[in-house]
Formats: structure tokens, sequence, C-alpha cells
């Protein structure tokens, strides 16, 4: 799969912002989606945050019957098990490495970087911070689930290790059961990763004790 720039739309909390959040949306979406949570997250005790919300290239969707839409990868099928699309998540990883690149020469240091993600997004942003060479602030995961687990231990990488993960999901999602972001929890916790647990009486979407609750380890991680 040949190497992807990734369209972005960002907006700013400050006019010089000195940490960022890279927040990758969910399949179907756009960069737009979590557009209006940014005045929502906002507290006199975080400093200003460039918030980078990228499209998904659009791609034939398998599970949707190769239907093009914007996906991060291409999903075979919704079971635990299912084959993955290991190239497609690989060539992204490579794509959302990049954006972290981009801010760290914009002056924004990758410690002071919060890799986000929701539903196909939250995989991604797992996937992609946990195998990073670079120690970022901290790694949000929501309504999702952790892909290619099975190989997780041999691939991660040692500066992220220790980094904080916040981990919600819905007890009513009928997209991504809860059994396989409690699985996916329940692997992070076994290889000594930090994770924050929440889960909220909702479907599959946000809710606002989870904005809350963002914006307090926003605070926590981005704390110098």
């Amino acid at each position: 799969m040949p190497a992807m720039t990734l369209e972005t739309i960002e907006r700013t909390t400050a006019p010089s912002p000195t940490h960022s959040v890279i927040w990758l949306h969910g399949l179907g979406a756009d960069g737009h989606d979590f557009e209006p949570i940014v005045p929502e997250l906002a507290d006199a005790r975080l400093p200003g945050i460039r918030f980078v919300f990228p499209h998904a290239p659009i791609m034939p969707v398998t599970l949707n019957q190769g239907m093009p839409m914007r996906a991060w990868y291409d999903l075979y099928g919704l079971d635990r098990d299912a084959r993955e699309d290991i190239d497609g998540i690989r060539a992204t990883r490579q794509a959302v490495i990049e954006l972290v690149t981009r801010e760290a020469e914009r002056g924004v240091s990758r410690e002071h970087i919060v890799l986000a993600g929701f539903s196909q997004g939250c995989a991604m942003a797992l996937y992609t911070a946990l195998r990073l060479e670079h120690r970022l602030a901290g790694i949000i995961g929501l309504s999702g689930y952790l892909p290619l687990r099975n190989t997780l231990a041999a691939e991660r990488h040692p500066a992220n290790a220790q980094t904080p993960v916040f981990l919600a999901h819905g007890t009513q999602d009928p997209v991504v059961p809860m059994a396989y972001a409690e699985t996916s929890r329940d692997v992070l916790l076994g290889l000594g990763q930090p994770v924050q647990w929440h889960t909220y009486p909702m479907p599959h979407g946000l809710h606002p004790q989870e904005l809350a609750d963002i914006r307090e380890f926003l605070v926590s991680v981005f704390a110098d």
C-alpha cells in the first residue's frame, strides 16, 4: 500500500499552542466529527492545545458490502477473532506517525502530545501509540478495541510502556461489544500498562460525563 498523507482540520485553544491532541474519527465519519468537543474540553488548568482532526482516506470496506467510505483500514468481520487488515493498519500507522512528527517539527514536544481515537480511530490510536519509539503524554481510546492484540507484547516499544491510557466504553454499545474493550483492557493491564477504565450508560457515542473525565485526564497528563 503506498504511503498516504492525511488531510487535517485544526483547532487551537491559544495563539501559540505548546501541546497537541491528535484525534482519529470512527468508520464512515470524518475529521469534523469531533470538532465540537474542543470548547467542551476547555479548562483553565490546561495549556494551549492544538487539536488535530485528520480525515481517514476513502476506501471500500468489505464489512459494508465493499462500499467506499472513510476508513483507517478494511474490516472483514465483527467477530473478535476475524481476520484483520494488517497492511492497512500498518500503512495508516505510518501516516499517523507523520502527524506526530509534524507536531514535533512545529515545536510541540512529543511528550506533550496525546493520541486519541473513537471506534476504529481508537483501534488506530492504540496500535500506533503503543508501538511508537517516542514517549507520548497519553493515549485515549473511546468505544473501540485493541487491534492485532496478540502481537502487542512482542511489538510494543518501551518508550510508551508506562504511558497512561484512558479507555472508555458504553455499556449498551451495539457496534463494538463491551467485551472487546474489556479484552483490550485486560491485555494492556497484563503487560503492566497504566490504564484508566471508564464505562458509561450509552450506546456507541460520547457521554457528557465522559467528556468531563477526558478533560481531567488531559489535565493530569499535560501537567508539567
